[in-house]
């Protein structure tokens, strides 16, 4: 995806090195086991809202324990970003920054053809871990997150690395996917949809509310897709194929069967690949936010 020309967003902060691996567990295979438990791990756990691209797997473990502090490191001011190149200090870092730019050219638009005002995201770049502003403490096992309380998304660009080797989702634009669905449930945030759905869950069983929950997954999902649609022209031979491929590997299904479990519908809480795959599409075919409108009756089968 050619992004050479944009100035990483200024919406950026940069964490530093935070704590250990807290969810890395002994022995290297705490990734392996927490998406392990994904599906019944999320649940309704939504204390904080958060919506995790890669199945939510330690973000969910944390509410799921009681969304306790784990990182001391991680307390006191954060700094602010200021465009000068401090805060992306690594090529993964710039390409996320202007992913970031790209996306906040792109809402502004669409919310000023509905007559509303974009507010932006910002992005919150640490290393080893992080102490978020309303949503607790995470690890970078955690994989890439939104957080509702301070509308901020929360990445450890190593993340990346584990996409193309543990999970085989290569490519710039599967990274971008990563970055795009995130901003999809900042999308959710700012148009209150989070909030109804957050609601509901609180008063439905745990399979209804895993059921939300994939819809709220696939609709981000949907919203990437637009994002990619709107930017058309900056797009490369072979991205479509990385996006879809990277919505693959992080179906329900395919995550909880790579784990050696059975998949079990009523625990899904993302969606299965065939649906993940199905709404990026639908998102980039149509590039209409009023496309993703995954809460409608069948919408979702």
């Amino acid at each position: 995806m050619r992004l050479d020309d944009l100035d990483p967003s200024k919406n950026a902060r940069d964490h530093g090195s935070g704590g250990g691996r807290s969810f890395g567990g002994g022995g290297g295979g705490g990734l392996g086991l927490l998406l392990s438990f994904l599906p019944m791990l999320l649940g309704r756990k939504m204390g904080c809202g958060t919506m995790l691209l890669i199945g939510g797997a330690a973000a969910a473990f944390l509410y799921f324990g009681g969304g306790a502090s784990m990182l001391g490191s991680g307390s006191g001011s954060l700094p602010s970003g200021s465009g000068s190149g401090t805060v992306y200090d690594t090529a993964e870092e710039q390409f996320a920054g202007r992913v970031l730019a790209s996306t906040e050219q792109t809402w502004s638009k669409l919310f000023q053809q509905n007559g509303s005002q974009y507010k932006p995201t910002t992005i919150n770049f640490y290393q080893g871990g992080v102490s978020s502003n309303g949503c607790g403490s995470a690890s970078s096992a955690s994989g890439p997150f939104y957080c509702p309380a301070d509308q901020g998304i929360y990445l450890d660009t190593s993340f990346f690395d584990e996409m193309q080797t543990r999970m085989g989702a290569k490519g710039d634009f599967a990274q971008a996917y990563v970055i795009a669905h995130e901003v999809g449930h900042h999308i959710q945030n700012l148009s209150g949809v989070a909030t109804q759905v957050r609601n509901q869950q609180q008063r439905a069983s745990k399979a209804e509310g895993n059921a939300l929950q994939v819809r709220m997954e696939l609709q981000a999902d949907c919203y990437a897709g637009v994002w990619a649609a709107q930017n058309a022209s900056r797009m490369e031979p072979g991205d479509v194929e990385e996006g879809l491929n990277a919505a693959h590997a992080i179906g329900d299904d395919t995550l909880m069967r790579g784990a050696g479990q059975t998949p079990i519908e009523s625990m899904f809480t993302h969606g299965t690949s065939e649906q993940r795959m199905a709404w990026l599409r639908k998102g980039m075919q149509t590039g209409d936010p009023a496309s993703c409108d995954t809460f409608a009756r069948g919408a979702v089968r």
